[in-house]
C-alpha cells in the first residue's frame, strides 16, 4: 500500500503542476483567484487570466468568459487559456449560486452584468476592446450584461446558446453586436435554443435567419454583416455535443481566431497552435490521483488502534447463484436507469428548493437514491423471506452494531478530510482542481458546506443499503477483490452506458435525443459512469478488508457528496451561507 500512496500522491502533484504550467503558459500568464461585490451585495468569484502584455500603460483586449448551468469557472479554461496566450486578459465567472459566487442561482443577470462591470474597470483592460463569451446558460448571462451595459462590449460569442430566452431580448442584425455562433452538430438543446428538434437543422429556422439577416438557410461558415458596424455574424458547427463545446480543439480555436480578430489582439497566434488539453490531463492524472489515495490511506487506518476491530472476517458468501443470479444482476443494473429521468425530475417538486435542502439538480439525485434504495431493501427482504433460508442475521449482510458503525463514520470522515486537506493543498500552491469533462471535483464555499451537512445522510445511507445488495445477493463466492470489484464496476456503471447509448444513437444518427426533454439529466447521467466504478470499487474493497459494509458505504456517501454539492447550482440561499 506504500507504493500505492505514492503513487497516488504523485499522480496528485505531478497532474496538478503540470495543470498549473500549462495555464499559466509557463509563468508568462497571470492566474489569479479573485472575488468582487456585485450589484446587490453579493459576492461574486472569478479567475482573472492575466497575460504579460496587459498593464495599466499597455491596457489589452478583455473577454467575460461564463460557464453554463451546473458548471463553475473552471469549466472556461480552454477558452481562458487560449484568449490569455493571444493577449487578452480573461475574466472566467462563477454565476450566482455557483462555485465560489453567492447564491441564488438565476438573479442578477445570472451575475453577467457584474462580472462585464468589474471587467471594465481593470485598469490593464482597454475598454475600447470588451468581448463576451458564454456557453449554454453562460451565452444568456451574457446577453443579460449586453442588455444592462449595451455600449460597453464590441463582440459577443455565443456557444450552445441563443438569444431570446429567459427574458432577453430576441436577435436581430444589429442585437448582439458582432455575434459568433458556435452551435455543435450534436448539441442536445437545439429545441430549447433554436427550435429545432435536430441540431443541423437549425440553420432553416426563422429564429436564426432572423438574427443573420437573411432569407435563405444560414450557411455554416459563412461571414454576413461587417465587423465595422457591429453587424457581423458567423455560424460555426463542430462534431461535438452540448458539453463538448469547451472540450473540443475546433470549437476552442474557431472562438480565439473570431475574438483576437474582432478585437485586433496585438499577439494573435494560429488557429491550430493551443495546449489548454494538456492541462486537462494533468487535472484529470490530478483526480486519478486523489482516487487512488482512498485506498492507501483507509488501509493505513485500519492499521492503528482505534479501528483494530475493524478488521473482522468476511461473513460466508450465501449469494444468488445459477440462474438466479443473473436475474438479481440485471434488476441491479437496469432499474437505477429506468428510475434516473422520472425521479429525478419528481425530486425538486416534491422538495423545492429551500435554506435547508438548497439545489434542485442535488435533491433530485437524493429523491432518486432514497426510492431505489427502497426498492432494493424490498426485493432483498422478498429474497430473505423466500429466496434462501442460509442467511439468519444481519451480522451476515455486513451490518454490525452502533459501536462498528461509529467506527466506521470515523474512519471515513478521516479518509475524506486527508482528501479534501489534499485539495486545499492543491488550491493555494497550483490553483486547480481535480476534473475531467464534465466530471469535477473541486473545493466547497461555505454554503455549499453546509449544504453538504444535510444532504450527506441521505447519500451514506444508500451507499450502505447499495453495499448490502452487493455483499450479500449478488456476491460470488470465491471471488477475489480484485474480480468482485470488477464485476460490480460493471453492473453499477451498465446501466448508464445503455441509457447513454438509447439517448445518444439517434442523435449521432441525425436525429435528436431519444428522450429529448431530458438533455440536462442526460449529461449529468455522464457522469454517473465513472462514479459508479469508482463507489463500487471503494466498497467492494472496504469490505474485503473489514467484512462490514458501513466503511465503504460512509466513504463513498461523504466522498459522493462532496462531488455533487460543489458541483451544483444553489437555487436558494442556504442557512450559514
Amino acid at each position: 500500500m506504500r507504493r500505492l500512496f505514492l503513487t497516488g500522491l504523485a499522480l496528485v502533484l505531478g497532474g496538478s503542476f503540470l495543470a498549473a504550467f500549462i495555464q499559466t503558459d509557463n509563468g508568462n500568464i497571470q492566474v489569479r483567484d479573485v472575488r468582487f461585490v456585485g450589484s446587490a451585495g453579493q459576492t461574486m468569484s472569478a479567475l482573472l487570466y492575466l497575460p504579460p502584455n496587459a498593464t495599466a500603460s499597455s491596457p489589452q483586449p478583455g473577454v467575460l468568459a461564463i460557464h453554463g448551468y451546473i458548471n463553475s469557472r473552471e469549466t472556461q479554461s480552454g477558452f481562458a487559456i487560449e484568449l490569455a496566450r493571444r493577449g487578452m486578459v480573461v475574466l472566467a465567472l462563477d454565476q450566482t449560486g455557483h462555485g465560489y459566487s453567492a447564491p441564488p442561482a438565476f438573479l442578477q443577470g445570472f451575475g453577467g452584468p457584474d462580472g462585464l462591470r468589474y471587467l471594465r474597470s481593470l485598469p490593464f483592460v482597454d475598454k475600447n476592446r470588451v468581448a463576451l463569451e458564454g456557453h449554454s446558460m453562460g451565452g444568456w448571462a451574457s446577453l443579460m450584461a449586453a442588455s444592462a451595459y449595451p455600449d460597453d462590449y464590441e463582440t459577443m460569442v455565443l456557444a450552445g446558446s441563443s438569444t431570446g430566452t429567459l427574458g432577453t431580448a430576441e436577435g436581430t442584425t444589429s442585437y448582439p453586436r458582432n455575434l459568433f455562433l458556435l452551435f455543435s452538430q450534436f448539441d442536445e438543446f437545439s429545441a430549447l435554443m433554436w427550435e429545432s428538434e435536430v441540431p443541423g437543422d437549425i440553420v432553416s429556422t426563422e429564429k436564426l435567419k432572423r438574427l443573420f439577416g437573411t432569407d435563405q438557410d444560414v450557411v455554416v461558415g459563412q461571414m454576413y454583416g461587417n465587423i465595422a458596424d457591429g453587424s457581423a455574424r458567423k455560424l460555426v458547427m463542430p462534431g461535438v455535443t452540448h458539453p463538448g463545446d469547451h472540450h473540443s480543439v475546433d470549437a476552442i480555436g474557431e472562438v480565439a481566431t473570431w475574438l483576437q480578430t474582432t478585437l485586433k489582439s496585438d499577439t494573435p497566434l494560429k488557429q491550430d497552435d493551443q495546449v489548454w488539453y494538456l492541462k486537462e490531463l494533468g487535472t484529470l492524472l490530478a483526480l486519478l490521483g486523489l482516487f487512488v489515495l482512498v485506498f492507501p490511506i483507509s488501509k493505513y487506518l485500519l492499521t492503528l488502534r482505534a479501528f483494530q476491530d475493524l478488521n473482522s472476517a468476511m461473513p460466508r458468501a450465501n449469494g444468488i447463484e445459477g440462474k438466479g443470479w443473473y436475474v438479481a444482476a440485471v434488476l441491479t443494473s437496469l432499474i437505477p436507469i429506468a428510475t434516473f429521468f422520472p425521479l429525478q425530475t419528481m425530486g425538486p417538486l416534491l422538495v423545492p428548493p429551500n435554506a435547508v435542502w438548497a439545489q434542485s439538480i442535488t435533491t433530485g439525485i437524493v429523491v432518486w437514491m432514497v426510492a431505489n434504495g427502497v426498492i432494493t431493501m424490498l426485493l432483498f427482504g422478498l429474497w430473505i423471506r423466500f429466496g434462501q433460508r442460509r442467511i439468519s442475521h444481519s451480522a451476515e449482510w455486513g451490518l454490525g452494531g452502533f459501536d462498528e458503525a461509529g467506527q466506521s463514520f470515523l474512519m471515513a470522515l478521516l479518509v475524506v478530510s486527508a482528501l479534501y486537506i489534499l485539495a486545499l493543498g492543491v488550491h493555494f500552491f497550483f490553483l486547480t482542481d481535480f476534473r475531467i469533462w464534465v466530471v469535477a471535483l473541486k473545493l466547497m464555499s461555505r454554503a455549499q458546506f453546509f449544504q453538504a451537512v444535510f444532504y450527506a445522510p441521505f447519500f451514506c445511507l444508500f451507499f450502505i443499503v447499495l453495499g448490502i445488495s452487493l455483499h450479500t445477493q449478488l456476491r460470488i463466492r470465491s471471488a477475489s477483490t480484485i474480480s468482485a470489484m470488477t464485476t460490480n464496476s460493471i453492473l453499477l456503471s451498465l446501466g448508464f452506458v445503455i441509457l447513454l447509448g438509447v439517448q445518444y444513437i439517434p442523435l449521432f444518427l441525425g436525429g435528436s435525443l431519444a428522450i429529448s426533454s431530458q438533455q440536462l439529466l442526460t449529461i449529468v447521467a455522464f457522469q454517473f459512469v465513472p462514479l459508479m466504478v469508482l463507489i463500487a470499487c471503494i466498497s467492494t474493497w472496504c469490505f474485503y478488508q473489514t467484512g462490514s459494509v458501513y466503511p465503504g458505504g460512509f466513504i463513498n456517501g461523504l466522498l459522493i457528496t462532496w462531488y455533487v454539492v460543489a458541483g451544483q447550482a444553489t437555487q436558494a440561499v442556504p442557512f450559514f451561507s
